[in-house]
Parts: C-alpha cells; structure tokens; sequence
C-alpha cells in the first residue's frame, strides 16, 4: 500500500508478461549480436546454486519462452557444470540464443590454468566448446583482468579465436577504466579488434561504476551487461528486520561472499526498507524497481538475472518495460548517492596496487 505521507511519485510500471509480450532487443555494442534488457545468469546453476539439472533446465527454458535471447555463464561457474548444464538445456534451441561464457578465473590449484595468456585461452575456449556442445561461442569474455598477460597478447589471442569461428566477439568483465582505456589503445595500436562489451557490476547499492566504467563504455561504443543487478539478492526484499534469513538464502549458504552481520548489511537493510516503500508507491515489487534503475542509465544494454528458482525467475519478468522517471530516480539517488558502493566488497575486483602491499611500498 502507498505510504500516505508523500503523494506517490509517478513512474512506470512492469506489465504483464504472457503470449503476446515481446521483449525488444537492442544491439550488444559493435558486436554485430542483438540482446534483450534482461539476460539469464546462470551461476547458481548446479552445485554452486544447490540446484538440480531438471531445474536449472526448467529456468533456462522459462527464460526463453519469456522472451530472454541472452545466455551467459563462465567455466568457473561450478567449475564447468554450470556450461555443461547450459549446454544440454540448449539443445535444439541453440541457434535462438546469444550465448555469452567467461574465461580467466582460476580452474583448479595450477597456476596454468588461469589467466588471458594465449596458451591458456586455446585450451580454455575448447573445454568451454565441449562443455557447452556447441561449435562457436557468441561473446567470450575475459572474466577479470590478468596484470601477467601483456593485453596485446590476449587481444591477438582473442583475434586468432574470432578468424578461427570459435568466438563472435569478445568482451571483458569487472575491468576497471583505466584497463578499458589502456586496451582500447593497445587494440588501435596493434590493428587488432578491441574489446567490444564490459560486464560490471550494477546495482542501487554498487554504483561505483557509475563514475568512470559505464561513461568510459559509452565513449568506446561498448555493450553492457550487467551482473548483480539484485546486489546478491539484498535488492529481492528478502532480507528484512526482524525477519529470519531464509535458510536457503545465498547469504546464508554463501556467507564469505555476502555481509551479513556488518555495518554494510545494517545499512542495505534500512535502504531496502526505504526502496521497498517506494517500490511500493510506484505500483512495483523492489526486484522491479532495482532492474528498471539499472536499466534507466543509458549505457547499459541488458542485465543479467540469476534465478535459483523458477519462481525467482517469474518474479522479475516484465522488468523489462518498467520505465522510472525522473522523480524515482531523484529519490534513489537521495538514498543513495550517484558513484557509491554502499559495501567497497561489491565492486567484485581489487586491483594489484591495493592488494599487494608490496606494490605500495618503495622498501
């Protein structure tokens, strides 16, 4: 029920998804491929998401017949069920799908097994082309960045996988500004394709990329897609005061990856109070209200969903046509401030020269 103490602010609201909805695609960047606003995640598919194949299956399918053309999912992800998942759901539909992996995660304790170098990535797309059973990867992208591998010699090896037809097009993952800038330079100087997308992470409560990536991805003409839209489920309206946790909540099974019990956690739950107050002015669900925020910004192309469920799936259907206006989007902003991550952690990647002390002191 509206709070009675504003009047509601006006903006637009999900509607109803059945046969005769049709989501609109918009083309991924100067990749040639056109995607839809929302497109299906797939790392809680398997052991990492407690999920058995029949559903995982069930999700993928669901997400389709709702309109979804967009796959998207990364050898690390249940190191490899999760592709091996994807890859048998999409039998007989493959052709209907932009299906997007990721690659540069470590695979197992050998350092060889990881990173951008040429020698890793040949071996890498292949395992991804078997798990997947298909014979070409739409967008292969370079899941965070490898400061050991000259970007030169990832973009060549990413050029060589292009003219092979092992790739579409290619794209990078949770990369700072400066990496794009630097890549995009070493692309035009060395007459190799540059990297076309980013996938950063982007939420009401992670928007650090809102500062440098996502104006950086409009200047080079990138497409966007975005993860953690829901900011791990913080913006599903789950978690709540004085409301137990639900014991298969990914803060609970996930606890490392999550910040629960910290002064972060009190501050999302308080926002979520507030953004659920004024989901609920607007006629939306919070998950509804998260989704067309990242949506409204004008650099990004689709945002990634990651259901574990299909009720979860079912319950952002339709986010696709929620249109906020300036009003909302001024009180989001008011809760939040344009450029914050409301918990650093969030930005999903730590750059060498803060991790490693030694890279910040002379002796």
């Amino acid at each position: 029920m509206p709070n009675a103490s504003r009047p509601p602010p006006q903006c637009g609201a999900s509607g109803p998804v059945g046969p005769q909805h049709v989501m609109k695609t918009r083309p991924l960047g100067a990749t040639g491929l056109s995607v839809t606003p929302l497109s299906l995640g797939t790392m809680m598919f398997g052991a990492w998401g407690a999920t058995t194949e029949a559903d995982c299956t069930r999700i993928l399918h669901a997400a389709l017949d709702a309109g979804i053309n967009t796959v998207d999912t990364a050898d690390i992800y249940a190191f490899g069920e999760a592709e091996e998942i994807v890859g048998r759901a999409l039998r007989g539909r493959r052709d209907d799908v932009v299906l997007a992996t990721k690659f540069g995660n470590p695979m197992s304790d050998d350092p060889a097994q990881r990173g951008a170098s040429r020698r890793w990535m040949h071996r890498a797309v292949e395992d991804s082309l078997r798990r997947l059973g298909t014979d070409r990867i739409d967008l292969y992208q370079l899941h965070r960045p490898d400061p050991a591998t000259p970007v030169e010699e990832t973009l060549a090896a990413l050029d060589e996988l292009v003219d092979a037809g092992k790739i579409r097009a290619f794209g990078t993952s949770t990369f700072p500004a400066s990496s794009l800038v630097s890549a995009a330079w070493a692309a035009a100087r060395g007459g190799l394709r540059p990297f076309a997308t980013e996938q950063p992470p982007y939420a009401i409560f992670t928007r650090g990329v809102e500062a440098e990536v996502l104006p950086v991805c409009q200047q080079l003409g990138l497409g966007v897609l975005v993860w953690a839209p829901l900011n791990g489920g913080w913006l599903t309206g789950k978690y709540r005061r004085a409301t137990a946790v639900p014991p298969d909540a990914r803060g609970v099974r996930e606890a490392e990856h999550f910040d629960l019990g910290t002064a972060a956690a009190e501050e999302k739950l308080s926002l979520a109070s507030e953004l659920l107050l004024l989901a609920a002015d607007c006629g939306l669900t919070l998950p509804q209200l998260a989704l067309g925020f990242v949506l409204a910004h004008p650099a990004v192309t689709t945002a990634i969903i990651g259901p574990r469920s299909l009720s979860q799936l079912e319950s952002v259907l339709g986010a696709d046509e929620v249109r906020l206006d300036a009003a909302v989007l001024d009180r989001i902003d008011a809760l939040v401030a344009p450029g914050r991550n409301v918990n650093p952690a969030d930005a999903g990647y730590v750059p060498p020269s803060l991790a490693d002390p030694a890279r910040r002191r002379r002796w």
